[in-house]
């Protein structure tokens, strides 16, 4: 996870584009955006993380920080 490539993505793409390229990535489709990554895998996290975040600053009227931090947070849970 590469916090600069999800940065990038919550402040370049739509809610919209971004579930497309997750749904794109998981059925092994053609990305509509660019989204870096080392492989689909990261490409996935990258959007996912970046989807999550976006729609944590619209309910929230949180900064991207924040929503990163609550982001973050919740990912050591799950692998704890």
């Amino acid at each position: 996870m590469k916090i600069p490539v999800i940065k990038k993505l919550v402040e370049t793409q739509s809610l919209d584009a971004l579930t497309a390229a997750e749904e794109a990535l998981m059925e092994e489709q053609p990305l509509a955006i660019e989204v870096e990554g080392d492989d689909e895998g990261e490409q996935l996290t990258h959007v996912i993380a970046a989807a999550w975040i976006l729609t944590y600053m619209n309910d929230n009227g949180v900064d991207f920080k924040t929503a990163l931090r609550e982001y973050t947070k919740k990912v050591r849970v799950s692998i704890s």
